[in-house]
């Protein structure tokens, strides 16, 4: 099972992978005015978005769900990038750059995974969907809360690990999607 979860993690990450590309070609890395609050308030506008769809069970624009969890994955891949850079790095990256660095970051994320799902047995598999948006939302209270505290934490993990275990989430529920269809 694991040989299966490694290419569905890396499937999923190629598809959003190529959203990043397309995008970062088109626009450049304009993403790097961004602060890293505003990120979080768009991964929070993207998941609120998922389980608005879900509770009224109807959607009046008509962007795909999965196109979300997509978005949502890369805005904390932004967000973990901009973290690492600072005002001394350029707003501008070259695009090759910025998918380097986009590739060791979920090459992070895919190592948690493997570390969570050697420990949890897989337990995402039976999870639903509609718990991975759950798990997402409060995650990113977590983060606001981390980041009204001036990323100070006394027992908890910080802005980061909450971050890796979003893009977790969402390539989770991914996966599950795509098993769906």
């Amino acid at each position: 099972m694991v040989t299966d979860t490694l290419t569905q993690f890396d499937q999923a990450v190629a598809k959003a992978r190529s959203v990043f590309e397309k995008k970062t070609r088109d626009y450049g890395t304009s993403w790097r005015i961004m602060r890293t609050r505003s990120l979080t308030d768009q991964i929070f506008i993207k998941a609120q978005r998922i389980r608005t769809v879900d509770t009224k069970g109807k959607q009046m624009i008509e962007d795909k769900v999965p196109d979300e969890f997509i978005g949502i994955l890369n805005y904390c891949v932004i967000a973990l990038m901009q973290m690492e850079l600072s005002d001394a790095d350029p707003l501008e990256l070259n695009a090759d750059v910025a998918l380097t660095r986009y590739d060791v970051i979920t090459t992070k994320a895919r190592e948690l995974m493997l570390l969570k799902n050697h420990d949890y047995g897989e337990a995402w598999r039976d999870m639903r969907i509609n718990s991975f948006t759950d798990l997402i939302l409060m995650r990113v209270l977590r983060i606001r809360q981390i980041e009204d505290n001036e990323g100070k934490t006394i027992a908890s993990e910080g802005i980061d690990s909450n971050l890796l275990d979003i893009i977790n989430y969402s390539i989770f529920a991914l996966i599950k999607l795509d098993e769906q269809s």
